[in-house]
């Protein structure tokens, strides 16, 4: 199948993560869906999409559950939260660098480090640096469900799940950023629940083996320029505007 490719739109403001999924900001911004599921997993495979946008201070993205037999038992940062029902957003900003894997559980518990090699060894991976709990102040993270969802609910259940992650804290593991499409940006997103009574691993760009720590099998994103700067009329009379 071609390769996963996604229009990041730029925006002015930081928009609001807790805004609605169809409101009059969100609703204007294109999906992409995660729907590429391992054969692994149970028969439940929840209808799951994602929207990415940037400002001038950093990405801030939404995921959209159609789900069932949520759980969140993991509350605090760096916990195992792909236990849980779980979304994650995993992003290269260099294609001679590692990734970022930022994962949050339905709760709004977040697991995040940068991974240069991404080889499972006992502990983690070869070479990978966690965020720190100080870098982490920086990430917001909305939730619509609790931090806390338990017993397991079976039945239909929607939840939203929004983020923004600064330019900085990316900055503070790779350097300078380039966003003009001159050395693309790879990612994927995915939706999990490794322990939940129907575990299941969805990807928005399909993975070749049950494991999401597959750079090579990451899509793409396109940065939208910004948005020129109105140029004054130098022949409006004083005092009077132009757009």
């Amino acid at each position: 199948m071609p390769a996963q490719r996604y229009t990041v739109l730029a925006v002015e403001q930081r928009p609001e993560i807790r805004a609605s999924w169809d409101g009059a900001f969100w609703g204007a911004v294109p999906a992409l869906a995660v729907a590429h599921f391992r054969p692994e997993g149970s028969g439940h495979r929840p209808p799951t999409h994602a929207k990415l946008v940037y400002c001038p201070a950093g990405l801030c993205g939404i995921f959209r559950v159609h789900d069932r037999f949520v759980r969140c038992l993991h509350t605090r940062f760096q916990d195992p939260v792909c236990r849980d029902s779980c979304v994650e957003f995993f992003v290269q900003p260099r294609p001679d660098g590692g990734y970022f894997n930022f994962e949050f559980n339905c709760g709004g518990a977040l697991l995040a480090a940068y991974i240069l090699d991404p080889t499972r060894v006992p502990g983690g991976f070869r070479d990978f640096k966690p965020l720190t709990v100080a870098q982490a102040r920086h990430i917001a993270v909305a939730a619509t469900l609790p931090p806390v969802v338990a017993p397991e609910i079976a039945a239909e259940t929607l939840w939203h799940l929004g983020f923004f992650i600064p330019f900085g804290v990316l900055r503070a593991f790779v350097g300078e950023l380039d966003l003009s499409g001159r050395h693309p940006w790879r990612a994927n997103f995915f939706k999990c629940a490794d322990d939940s009574s129907h575990p299941h691993w969805g990807a928005w760009a399909p993975v070749d083996a049950l494991n999401f720590h597959l750079p090579r099998c990451f899509g793409t994103l396109d940065f939208q320029p910004p948005a020129a700067p109105k140029e004054c009329d130098a022949s409006a009379a004083p005092g009077q505007t132009t757009g």
